[in-house]
């Protein structure tokens, strides 16, 4: 099956109320998965960022010295994500980013290196995963990190194996595949020559 035959729907704007609530704050604890792989003055992409359910802690744990640069298809998504983000005053610590249908729209040279990236729950909606990797890993800087995860009843394990595959034709290594409460996830560090 092509990489690029596996795309699903994008998750409606209308529906971004489902995706930060209490009870999946309880779930996945953006905090600590923050605490676990960003440290002040990093700088974090978080892709598919939707309303902001990791961006929040994601920018909370950069510091003032550090940026996340929320990414989305969707402006509606960003809109949210700025409506709460500012009266805490997280804001400034946050870049946001309209991406392309068909691309991150994000460059090194113009946007800088990111020293960690996330794409949680997303690249299973996009329509071309392998270009949407090689875009991540041309913004992670050698030796950042890169937290990918996807739902098992959405993404097969077959499939994660497949993107972890391509990812690592990408220059990025495999560290670690764990279950993130229910979902499937992997860390992968880019290397320190790539």
């Amino acid at each position: 099956m092509s990489p690029h035959s596996h795309a699903r729907d994008v998750f409606s704007a209308e529906k971004a109320s489902h995706l930060d609530t209490r009870f999946r704050h309880i779930l996945y604890r953006p905090d600590r998965l923050a605490e676990r792989y960003i440290k002040p003055g990093n700088r974090v992409l978080d892709f598919g960022c939707g309303p902001g359910f990791f961006t929040r802690e994601f920018a909370k744990m950069v510091g003032e010295n550090g940026t996340v640069i929320a990414a989305d298809l969707q402006e509606e998504m960003l809109e949210i994500l700025r409506g709460k983000l500012g009266p805490e005053g997280l804001l400034s610590r946050v870049k946001t980013h309209r991406c392309k249908p068909d691309s991150l729209d994000l460059l090194p040279d113009r946007d800088g290196q990111v020293d960690v990236a996330f794409a949680i729950f997303v690249v299973h909606e996009v329509p071309d995963r392998e270009k949407l990797f090689r875009e991540i890993a041309a913004m992670l800087v050698p030796g950042g990190l890169f937290f990918y995860s996807e739902p098992p009843i959405i993404v097969s394990g077959s499939e994660f194996r497949e993107s972890l595959a391509l990812l690592e034709k990408d220059g990025l290594q495999l560290v670690e595949t764990r279950w993130y409460f229910v979902n499937r996830a992997a860390v992968l560090r880019k290397a320190q020559g790539a």
